[in-house]
């Protein structure tokens, strides 16, 4: 499993792991991948900076990447506390009266509140390129799409390349005429933020639309060699995989019991690649998320509209703590891709891109037989 995009980077398969833990990441760098960190989640300039320090020394010398959210469309700005006085009442009574449906606990008293991810901002994704510019990083990737022009040439100055994720063939065009490097075509079956075609008509359409202009990666429903070798055959250079990696034994995000999973990563063991719903109530934007009593709470008649990005996301940012802490796995809300059917285990991360490696090698060698 070697390809041109491979060799750009040093790695020695050409997997390219999203995630939002650092542990994770940097295990698939060691492992012989990318890790690439997602960094959404950082409010603080100065804890994103900690946590890259930290990836700079458990990752073997390894190359690892970054992951930014920076909407094509300028959401609105300011702080948690200004932003929060556009949200409307009714919207904060339906989040209320639902919680108290579904049995969720409020928070201690004393316990910090989650104000949001403010990285959905322009202003704070700014501060992440900035910040991570300031460590070794190999890539810089933006799940909305291109970032800015300025950022790409900041990038490029210095000498990180930058991919954009594309739904579709029109988008992943406008990518490299922006300047960006390498586009994620990310199909229907994705997790998180993803459009309305699926994979395996997506792909070949990417890959036609951008000849040799740009290095495409796949994404969306790979979870095994097999996929891996299919997206291949359909001319990518490497995939780009995210859910995968939610039920890595190093995923320690989340409320959980020393030793055991936590209701998160409970939910996932037992889900079909049925269960996930898109949606537009974890963001603003349309996302797949995990199908669960939360999900479906949404769907209810006397539901309101989701919010637009970033509103919505600090609507239910206290709702998500809440849920998180009451370790109920019927009641979360986690993105996750239709794959999720195959993620019905916790296992290391190496044992992951191993059984990806072997999987890809047993599919190449049936293919052979048949030609």
């Amino acid at each position: 499993m070697h390809t041109d995009l491979s060799e750009k980077f040093g790695i020695e398969f050409p997997i390219f792991g999203f995630t939002p833990s650092e542990h994770v990441a940097a295990a698939i760098s060691r492992a012989g991948g990318l890790g690439v960190l997602g960094c959404v989640r950082f409010n603080d300039a100065e804890e994103l900076d900690a946590v890259l320090t930290w990836m700079d020394e458990n990752t073997d010398g390894k190359p690892y990447g970054v992951d930014i959210v920076m909407p094509a469309k300028i959401p609105t700005e300011g702080a948690s506390v200004d932003l929060n006085e556009l949200i409307p009442a009714e919207h904060r009574a339906f989040i209320d009266r639902t919680l108290d449906q579904l049995g969720v606990p409020p928070l201690d008293d004393d316990a910090a509140r989650n104000e949001g991810v403010l990285g959905w901002l322009h202003s704070v994704a700014r501060s992440h390129v900035d910040v991570a510019l300031k460590h070794p990083i190999k890539l810089i990737a933006n799940a909305l799409g291109s970032p800015p022009n300025d950022v790409i040439v900041q990038a490029h100055e210095h000498g990180v390349p930058v991919a954009a994720l594309a739904g579709t063939a029109e988008h992943a065009r406008r990518h490299i005429e922006n300047g960006v490097d390498i586009v994620i075509a990310q199909g229907y079956e994705a997790g998180g933020h993803t459009g309305e075609i699926a994979s395996m008509v997506l792909l070949p359409e990417v890959v036609e639309a951008l000849g040799d202009s740009g290095a495409v990666l796949a994404a969306g429903g790979i979870g095994s060699g097999r996929q891996v070798a299919a997206a291949l055959a359909l001319g990518a250079q490497g995939v780009w995989m995210g859910s995968m990696w939610l039920t890595a034994a190093e995923y320690r995000l989340g409320a959980r019991v020393e030793g055991k999973p936590s209701a998160m990563q409970e939910a996932l063991l037992t889900a079909t690649s049925s269960d996930t719903v898109r949606t537009r109530i974890y963001s603003g934007k349309p996302a797949r998320l995990l199908k669960t009593k939360w999900t479906e709470a949404w769907n209810s008649a006397e539901a309101p509209e989701p919010l637009p990005m970033p509103l919505q996301n600090i609507l239910v940012s206290e709702a998500h703590q809440r849920i998180n802490n009451a370790d109920n796995p019927e009641v979360v809300a986690m993105p996750v891709g239709q794959i999720v059917g195959r993620m019905n285990e916790i296992r290391p991360v190496a044992d992951i891109i191993a059984d990806l490696v072997d999987g890809f090698e047993e599919a190449v060698s049936r293919l052979d037989k048949i030609r």
